[in-house]
């Protein structure tokens, strides 16, 4: 046997002997990692009933808890009786209104008991939790989201949410026909959270239609419509804010080249909650209309009113609604409007299915021109959560 290989053979036997002895320590360590990481919460009904899990947080007078049995759960805290969660919440009472950029000082943060209706929150800097009457708390809400949404705020690309729908249809026979739809619907919510109060929000939105149909010894048929919109909404209230407003329309059905609109107004969300929120805006703006025939191109002086509606219904179904038309003061006769109405089925965990309407009215177009537009879109939709 070779000098070389008992040196292998002694230096493999101290190895496995040493890993042998670390191997219970080891084991001890991770087990006492585990031991200190936050154990499961538990919620105690008024009937008896347990339920352990993870709280996620609680607004007005819902509790939203996790168990892995029964999944997420919404309950009244008139139906609890005890809880008790080790991880750390921000507890913000009723009255205290939170903006971005905030200072946390005035919020306690800590690990959360409810007994005999009154909350407990252990903060770190004190010996005693400090004790919330129940009817005195608003939100309980988790550090993390607290930290993110009220001691800082977001850059510009973040808290984008909305969807893209795309539709295409082809026919190849003695008719040929191409169809192409689109649309983009995106808006990004400052703070963005129902337990804070409405900053701002910047929407951005187009919509296309294109389509050709073309057979032997016939012109070409073509059709090209699109509106693009972008907005600025500045809250001054949690239901009233100021907005200014760009808008891009283009439609060869009606002889419309471009017809660009700038506004400025007032918005007000006449209806607001968990499930569905109608605005209506009021505003004056200009207008400069372009038509292929330049004879009838002119710059208005117009009012612009608007509302739009979304619905949230059971099993992610969401309807979109809105209308918006345009009087010209400075010229009663040209007077324009637009409105449509989607709803989006779910068909994967970002994948959804869209069926849609659109109609748009123009009362002066082109000599030959019908005053209005009528689309039926469907197609699949990606949706940014």
């Amino acid at each position: 046997m070779t000098t070389a290989f008992k040196l292998k053979r002694n230096l493999l036997t101290l190895f496995f002997a040493g890993l042998s002895v670390l191997s219970p320590t080891l084991a001890l360590a991770q087990d006492d990692r585990k031991s200190t990481g936050p154990g499961p919460d538990t919620l105690v009904f008024v009937d008896g009933e347990k339920l352990i899990g993870h709280l996620l947080r609680s607004t007005g007078n819902s509790v939203m808890f996790h168990s892995d049995i029964v999944g997420d759960i919404t309950v009244d805290w008139s139906k609890i009786k005890e809880l008790n969660s080790t991880q750390k919440f921000a507890v913000v009472e009723k009255g205290v209104k939170l903006r971005t950029n905030e200072s946390d000082a005035k919020i306690p943060q800590g690990s959360v008991t409810l007994q005999d209706g009154n909350l407990h929150v252990q903060t770190a800097d004190a010996g005693t939790p400090l004790v919330l009457p129940l009817s005195q708390t608003a939100d309980v809400i988790d550090q993390a989201s607290f930290e993110r949404f009220v001691l800082s705020r977001p850059a510009w690309y973040q808290n984008w949410k909305g969807t893209a729908t795309l539709g295409i249809a082809v026919v190849n026979a003695t008719q040929s026909s191409q169809s192409y739809t689109s649309a983009i619907n995106f808006a990004r919510d400052i703070p963005g959270e129902s337990w804070m109060d409405p900053e701002s929000r910047t929407s951005l939105m187009f919509t296309s239609a294109y389509g050709q149909l073309k057979q032997p010894s016939t012109p070409t048929l073509k059709t090209s419509i699109f509106h693009a919109q972008a907005e600025r909404d500045r809250y001054f209230s949690p239901r009233a804010f100021l907005f200014a407003a760009a808008n891009f329309d283009h439609d060869y059905s009606q002889g419309l080249d471009l017809q660009q609109t700038y506004s400025s107004g007032i918005g007000w969300s006449a209806i607001k909650s968990e499930l569905e929120q109608l605005d209506l805006r009021a505003a004056i703006g200009y207008e400069d209309q372009k038509f292929f025939l330049a004879t009838q191109n002119q710059h208005l002086f117009s009012g612009v009113f608007s509302e739009a509606y979304n619905r949230r219904f059971r099993n992610k179904i969401t309807l979109h609604q809105d209308f918006s038309t345009t009087p010209a003061w400075s010229n009663l006769n040209a007077v324009s409007a637009t409105g449509d109405l989607n709803l989006t089925v779910p068909v994967m965990k970002r994948l959804n299915f869209t069926f849609g309407v659109a109609d748009t009215y123009l009362n002066n177009p082109s000599p030959g021109f019908r005053k209005n537009s009528f689309q039926f879109t469907s197609g699949m939709t990606y949706v940014q959560p």
